[in-house]
């Protein structure tokens, strides 16, 4: 299966932007209750604000904007908006938790909360909105701060958000108070509850995102290094599994992914490539006190890594994950421009099930995938990461690859963003409605229409 850019753009009347890939997309959707039967909802249509361009029978409500008053009344709304959960509430309301991938030079720092706050010395952390039954926004308010880029992460089965920081700066580096580099666990109803509290035993290096299996209770967690040795895939083994809120502080065992024979993901290229006896190696030191974890000892076997480990999540007792691009330049063993894996705990089985490829359009290069989840559907939502006009991408089970949503138009307008990459996109709990961020300048937006 595969699809061009300017396949693409004779399907959804997109101008700049488009996906080409190869691979059994199918796995993707296993398990789901149902998936599209055809390629997407039809061109999209220019949005006249120059906002967000959606096919016709949808409309988007913005949510929020970076910095408009927070209505807690702690500050503004932070900049640089990035992964996000959606978790259901009291009385039909949902609770939208929002990273804000703010480094020392994040131009609006999330406001330091006392008890909420980690390091008064950082900018990142997450903001928490809730939406009643209609979608309304009644509040929106710091949910943890002093945490340093906060990239992606992902929902425990018990309704809380993991937030992931995507750094390794110790303390005293770029003026930090405190070392970084863990993931922290955040309570979108109530902040409080969870706190500034570091889970150190999840290891201390560049997170990128997490998958919780629902049954064990095991959570694997993607390292987006950004220098070579490129980063790990690893699993967490916490002593409490399943245990609920605040369990994941009881500790645990950390791993790294060893596929026997393969030091390096971006070698394997061909779809359906499949890989048995997946070992599992104690990480030798998790806090990375004088070494970086892809850098330690792992043995005369070496350990696996890979370039750019973004998004995780887990459906069909499964957990895949992607690499958002590998390129030789960098000091991969081979160039890719988007890979999904497939692992099987019970099997103890990695494959590589989609590869996505170069686009035909030589002005805008279609590659780079980065935040995805499932739809309500069925389908697979991806957001773009890449130059120019970005894209919410669909993905069928039959490998048709349409646009969901297209950045503003309008570009150097005080209201538009500017070709910002999308990211967070996440769905309601009743699947009504999806929410995805436009990482800058900062915007949420509530996407409602036919979904089916």
């Amino acid at each position: 299966m595969s699809a061009t850019r300017r396949q693409i753009l004779s399907r959804t009347g997109a101008s700049v932007a488009g996906i080409a890939f190869s691979g059994a997309v199918g796995e993707l959707f296993a398990g789901t209750a149902a998936a599209r039967g055809h390629a997407g909802y039809g061109p999209l249509v220019p949005d006249p604000a120059g906002l967000l361009d959606l096919p016709k029978g949808f409309r988007y409500t913005v949510l929020s904007r970076q910095g408009d008053p927070l209505r807690s009344g702690e500050g503004p709304v932070p900049s640089n908006f990035d992964g996000m959960g959606a978790f259901a509430g009291r009385r039909g309301r949902v609770h939208l938790v929002r990273n804000h991938e703010n480094r020392v030079t994040g131009k609006i720092g999330v406001p330091t909360v006392e008890g909420l706050t980690y390091d008064p010395a950082a900018k990142g952390g997450c903001t928490a909105l809730t939406l009643d039954g209609r979608g309304n926004v009644l509040d929106e308010r710091v949910a943890i701060a002093g945490t340093a880029v906060n990239c992606a992460g992902g929902p425990t089965p018990w309704g809380t958000w993991l937030t992931c920081e995507e750094t390794e700066d110790r303390a005293g580096t770029n003026g930090y108070t405190k070392d970084h580099g863990f993931i922290f666990e955040v309570d979108g109803a109530d902040p409080r509850r969870t706190g500034a509290v570091p889970l150190t035993a999840m290891g201390r290096f560049q997170h990128e995102a997490i998958a919780v299996d629902p049954r064990s209770g095991i959570v694997y967690e993607t390292e987006d290094a950004f220098e070579k040795p490129f980063g790990l895939f690893y699993r967490f083994l916490p002593e409490r599994p399943l245990g609920g809120h605040g369990s994941l502080r009881a500790g645990g065992a950390l791993e790294a992914m060893r596929v026997p024979g393969v030091p390096d993901l971006s070698v394997i290229q061909e779809t359906g490539a499949s890989f048995d006896g997946v070992e599992w190696v104690p990480v030798p030191d998790p806090q990375a006190t004088e070494t970086p974890i892809r850098l330690q000892d792992f043995g005369p076997r070496g350990i696996t890594h890979a370039q750019k480990l973004e998004g995780c999540y887990w459906g069909d007792r499964s957990v895949y994950f992607v690499s958002s691009f590998a390129r030789t330049a960098d000091g991969s063993g081979a160039t890719h421009f988007g890979q999904v894996w497939r692992y099987e705990p019970q099997r103890r089985r990695l494959t590589l099930v989609v590869v996505f490829g170069p686009s035909t359009d030589i002005q805008l290069p279609g590659e780079s995938p980065d935040n995805i989840c499932l739809a309500p559907s069925g389908g697979l939502m991806v957001c773009e990461d890449g130059e120019g006009a970005q894209h919410v991408y669909g993905l069928t089970r039959k490998g048709e690859v349409y646009a969901v949503a297209r950045g503003a138009q309008n570009i150097g307008t005080p209201q538009a963003p500017e070709w910002g990459e999308f990211a967070g996109v996440t769905f309601s709990p009743d699947g009504t409605t999806m929410y995805v961020n436009c990482y800058t300048p900062g915007t949420t937006f509530a996407v409602r229409g036919p979904w089916c």
